[in-house]
């Protein structure tokens, strides 16, 4: 998990700066998953990325993940976050292996990324708050979970 995670942050400290819609769907899929929470990495002014897992903080697991995509263009991500909801996604790429996603708040301050890893079922979402404060204004909330199908359906 270590290693996707050290994926997961290099890849979107590349693309955090893009500024136009991003799409590779190469396969199509219809996900109806649920997800268990395993663990969280927090960076805020209490904590400097301490991880807390399932025992130390209550977090929700997701009941209904719901993932479609369709080529050429049709992406939709339910029940991961409001946020992944009501915005448009500016990163969004779909093959066999791996689902990744990054949105972005109108005003660049604020972004939420998530990367599922369909071979191991491992998900990691990632929230950052206060893009453009100060490096010690900056705060991200990391998420981990484990995701199982509720139907076979992929």
């Amino acid at each position: 998990m270590k290693y996707i995670f050290v994926i997961f942050i290099l890849f979107f400290s590349l693309v955090s700066s893009l500024h136009a819609s991003n799409v590779s769907i190469k396969q199509n899929f219809d996900l109806d998953l649920n997800c268990k929470f395993e663990k969280v990495i927090i960076k805020n002014s209490d904590y400097n990325f301490v991880e807390f897992n399932s025992n130390q903080v209550s977090r929700k697991s997701i009941k209904k993940l719901i993932i479609k995509t369709r080529n050429p263009n049709l992406f939709v991500v339910k029940n991961l976050s409001k946020f992944f909801g009501e915005t448009k996604l500016e990163v969004k790429v779909s093959n066999k292996d791996i689902v990744l996603l990054q949105a972005f708040s109108e005003d660049r301050n604020y972004s939420e990324s998530a990367i599922l890893t369909l071979n191991t079922g491992e998900l990691i979402h990632e929230i950052t708050k206060n893009i453009k404060g100060a490096k010690n204004e900056k705060e991200k909330d990391i998420s981990f979970f484990k995701c199982r199908k509720n139907k076979d359906n992929i």
